[in-house]
């Protein structure tokens, strides 16, 4: 886990969403237990109730089953449930604007799949200038 902390959410929301991410990722998969809430505290440097308000979280979602004497456990289907939610959000909130950018900008299919296809196009566009304007030497006496 990344070991910076920003000021836009709390840092309870910040965990929850990096343990969110590494499940995604499959970091953590169904039935792995997540770090004890002390050994997260210590290792970042945050109170722990701030740790298990972020699990917490977790639990309330239902991703991750707390097992009394044992810790926490990513539950059977917490990826699949998350990527149906990541999936609705990103929708629902973010395509529409990277839709209106790739509309503002007028980008086709093409230049989206062939990525970095803009960039070699400009790379040639520079090429082609400087073979049509090469510099001259000046010649030595």
């Amino acid at each position: 886990m990344d070991r910076e902390w920003n000021d836009s959410q709390p840092i309870y929301r910040q965990l929850r969403d990096r343990v969110v991410a590494m499940i995604l990722d499959g970091v953590f998969k169904e039935g792995d237990p997540l770090p004890s809430v002390r050994s997260v505290a210590a290792e970042y440097r945050v109170n722990p109730l701030t740790v298990l308000k972020g699990y917490q979280q977790l639990v309330d979602e239902g991703l991750v089953e707390t097992r009394r004497g044992l810790g926490m456990f990513v539950n059977a289907g917490a990826r699949e449930i998350l990527l149906r939610a990541e999936r609705k959000k990103f929708i629902g909130e973010e395509w529409p604007r990277i839709h209106a950018t790739i509309q503002r900008l007028g980008l086709k299919t093409e230049e989206l799949l062939n990525d970095g296809g803009e960039e070699e196009a400009m790379d040639k566009t520079e090429s082609d200038v400087a073979t049509a304007n090469p510099v001259k030497e000046k010649p030595k006496p």
